[in-house]
């Protein structure tokens, strides 16, 4: 299927790594030019090598920190210098920090406030001209955590349902421009980010870490983790242009692993 991404121009948020990476290397595959961005500027040279391997269209890449405004503001100035009019952001971030309630201070919270929320609206914000002109798709990653709180990470429990919020929000107001609006949540995918997690849960619980990963296969129907690429390509169905009319809506891939409806 002709995804209709040729010559289009994207935005993926922390790309350096993980969930962000695959999103950018399958719509590069498909023919967009993508600026990729993170705070590491090593990394993004070693994902910008790797994507470039399989691209069809323009990879280049930005130094930016997602809860900088100023930072957000450069990037989308100087993605449009290098491709052109926005037709795609994907906002993504690294999770916030664990924690129950009684170990979070203020501080926590509005880091995390900052970095899962934030920075979304401000990215949303800076591309919003360009997209109401070229009928462009925003795609927001959050978690699963969005339809099943997920025990020992309240900060993204509590900041991912802020913007599924903001999402179902904005398909409403945007439509009218054209413009569809959907959230992506991922759950068990294997990543560095739920390594480290598995990590800490096998420490608290005095386990191992294959004990942890095998009582989590038994809870997913699937029974076993998704892949990286799995996720990237629903992530780019829902920006691409064969989506026309599918806005306002939550997708999980995390292989039934959430009882929600």
């Amino acid at each position: 299927m002709d995804l209709h991404l040729t010559g289009k121009t994207a935005i993926v948020l922390a790309s350096s790594t993980g969930l962000g990476k695959a999103v950018a290397k399958e719509l590069a595959l498909e023919g967009a030019n993508v600026m990729i961005t993170s705070r590491n500027k090593d990394k993004l040279v070693q994902a910008k090598e790797e994507i470039e391997q399989v691209a069809k269209g323009r990879v280049e890449f930005m130094v930016a920190d997602v809860t900088d405004a100023h930072s957000i503001k450069a990037l989308v100035d100087v993605t449009r210098q290098t491709f052109g009019k926005i037709n795609i952001l994907v906002n993504n971030t690294g999770g916030p920090s664990a924690g129950s309630f009684e170990d979070l201070t203020d501080q926590d919270f509005q880091k995390a406030f900052d970095l899962t929320l934030m920075s979304y609206i401000r990215a949303v914000r800076e591309v919003l001209p360009d997209l109401k002109e070229t009928r462009g798709h925003i795609l927001n990653n959050t978690s699963s955590s969005v339809k099943q709180p997920i025990d020992g990470l309240l900060l993204s429990n509590v900041f991912r349902m802020g913007v599924q919020g903001l999402s179902k929000s904005l398909s409403q107001e945007l439509a009218q421009y054209g413009i569809m609006v959907n959230t992506i949540g991922a759950g068990r995918i294997a990543t560095d980010r739920l390594t480290e997690l598995d990590q800490n849960r096998a420490e608290r619980e005095e386990k191992t870490v294959d004990d942890i990963q095998a009582s989590i296969k038994d809870q997913i129907p699937a029974g076993r983790y998704g892949e990286p690429e799995e996720f990237a390509k629903m992530a780019t169905f829902l920006v691409s242009g064969v989506n026309t009319y599918v806005t306002g809506q939550t997708i999980l891939v995390d292989g039934a692993l959430s009882k929600a409806y």
